[in-house]
């Protein structure tokens, strides 16, 4: 990772770590079909309405900032993206899938229901278009499904599952269900496996990343 040089206008695109999977099966399922955009590295609060040289210079401090090279790590990266909402939206639209990290043992199942606040002036609502969910790393699951969207892309990714080892695995769907993996050896020698889920709102572009802690039962 490094900087750019904000002198200039630089687009510096790259593949996401899912894009890479798939560009590396070589079956034809790798298609560029969306891109996102985010200001991470921007802090708002430097805004100055109130400098003493006038308008051309409130968002100086902001304009100076350094900018960041793009780089894969969707837990780092693109954390805040740039959405489009309706005009007069007073409020950003956040997820709320009632928990703030999970722990399952080996074997347990987990329905998860996601909810959109603070969107289409409503206090909660389920997006029409659904969720996208990714979990980093699918081997610790046994079923990971997205339910609720019934379109032929959805139903495609939510039977892909990348084959390898740390590989992650997306879904679509207005519920996600979820099973802890029974196999022991993925354990080694430690007690518990660690991952993510990250959930994305089709429609409102809102984002909730959550820790998964997968406890071992079976001796």
């Amino acid at each position: 990772m490094g900087y750019l040089n904000n002198a200039v206008v630089t687009v510096d695109a790259i593949l996401t770590d899912k894009g890479r999977e798939l560009l590396a099966r070589g079956d034809g399922s790798f298609r560029i079909t969306q891109f996102g955009l985010s200001d991470d590295e921007i802090d708002y609060s430097l805004y100055n309405p109130t400098h003493a040289s006038g308008s051309a210079f409130y968002g100086q401090a902001l304009e100076n900032m350094p900018v960041l090279e793009a780089f894969p790590v969707t837990t780092q990266n693109l954390r805040y993206k740039l959405v489009t909402l309706p005009r007069g939206t007073g409020k950003m639209p956040v997820l709320d899938i009632g928990f703030t990290q999970i722990t399952l043992k080996q074997g347990a199942s987990l329905a998860i229901t996601p909810q959109t606040l603070n969107y289409l002036g409503a206090n909660q609502v389920f997006e029409s278009n659904g969720y996208t969910a990714v979990i980093a790393d699918i081997r610790t699951m046994s079923t990971f499904t997205g339910t609720g969207i019934q379109t032929a892309a959805s139903t495609n990714l939510n039977q892909t599952t990348t084959l390898g080892t740390n590989v992650s695995k997306t879904v679509v769907g207005t519920s996600l269900n979820l099973t802890a993996t029974t196999i022991n050896t993925l354990f080694g020698t430690q007690t518990e496996l660690n991952t993510t889920i990250q959930i994305v709102g089709r429609d409102s572009g809102a984002r909730i990343t959550v820790p998964i802690k997968i406890v071992k039962t079976n001796i």
